[in-house]
């Protein structure tokens, strides 16, 4: 398991995630319990369910309980990636092969449902019905954003509002479940799992930005992706909107309209102006705002480790450049 260094102190627990991911992804079906074992193997570095786990540790909470929670976070977050490849047509995720490139729609639609029940049973392993509750509205909010980037969101011109709920129904509203289910588990004062909740909130919106700057300035071997793949998609993110209301004249926003339809060359020169510009780093800048709130949130929480680690892991979110 790729864990970053500073979440060491819960090794332990994470692991027993994995053995619960594991376990509970072991099917009779060979090509689905092979499938849904790759995908979950080839996973990032788990830091929702890290979220989870360290949010359950100001009070006291049952591990079992905390654990399926946590397995739940990141059997619910893989499938939607599933579903982000397919209506993406991307054709790799993390240097690996999607499933959509490998099966047909159909069977890929009907794993990452098969993901979304597995999470579902997982969240009721917690005997908590706040809980499923959390994973019902999180869920909800993730589908609401997919069908309003592919229904409205790429109307001209983009705004801000569009771009900001986009990414906290994309990436952190989940971040803002993990962290709330684990507060709730640990029957956490109410005040307290708000606090904890705006933490995760705050950790997504910062997470999600940092992610849409690498689309412009990252290594694309790491990433998996060519630079501006997003324009190319037709999304427009902070860095091309700060792009937009920085160059305020015809010339930039027929350049970025340009790029949005597809055309190569004018992709290639927006992601150069952008960056050019200044955009970026202002992006980067909106970022660390979102983790400085982050910071203020813990900063009103009980001190422990866990806090200490929670807020290692907003700096290394804003600091990233995978």
């Amino acid at each position: 398991m790729n864990l970053l260094p500073f979440l060491e102190p819960i090794r332990a627990h994470m692991e027993r995630v994995e053995q619960r991911l594991l376990r509970a992804s072991d099917v009779e079906f060979p090509l689905l319990r092979a499938a849904v074992q790759n995908l979950l193997r080839a996973g990032g570095k788990r830091i929702r369910p890290a979220v989870a786990i360290l949010a359950s540790q100001f009070y006291e909470a049952d591990a079992d309980k905390v654990i399926s929670a946590a397995a739940a976070i990141e059997m619910l977050h893989t499938a939607t990636l599933v579903h982000d490849d397919m209506i993406d047509r991307a054709s790799t995720r993390r240097g690996y092969p999607t499933l959509n490139s490998q099966w047909s729609g159909e069977a890929t639609v009907l794993t990452g449902d098969y993901m979304f029940a597995v999470s579902a049973s997982l969240a009721a392993e917690t005997d908590s019905v706040p809980v499923v509750q959390i994973f019902s509205r999180a869920l909800m909010t993730i589908c609401n954003g997919e069908l309003r980037q592919l229904l409205a969101d790429r109307q001209w011109p983009p705004t801000r509002e569009a771009y900001e709920k986009r990414i906290y129904s994309k990436t952190a509203s989940l971040f803002a479940a993990s962290a709330e289910v684990g507060a709730v588990l640990s029957a956490a004062p109410t005040d307290k799992v708000a606090l904890i909740r705006s933490y995760g909130h705050n950790l997504g919106m910062a997470f999600q930005i940092v992610d849409d700057v690498l689309d412009y300035v990252g290594d694309p071997s790491e990433l998996g992706k060519p630079v501006g793949s997003d324009l190319s998609q037709g999304i427009v993110t902070l860095p091309a909107l700060r792009y937009l209301e920085q160059a305020q004249g015809p010339d930039a926003e027929d350049l970025v309209k340009r790029a949005v339809q597809g055309e190569n060359a004018a992709v290639q020169d927006a992601v150069a102006r952008i960056i050019a510009s200044g955009a970026v780093d202002g992006a980067l800048e909106e970022a660390a705002e979102y983790v400085r709130k982050s910071h203020a949130a813990l900063d009103r929480l009980p001190a422990c480790q866990s806090r200490d680690i929670l807020a290692q892991l907003a700096d290394y979110v804003v600091a990233r450049r995978t």
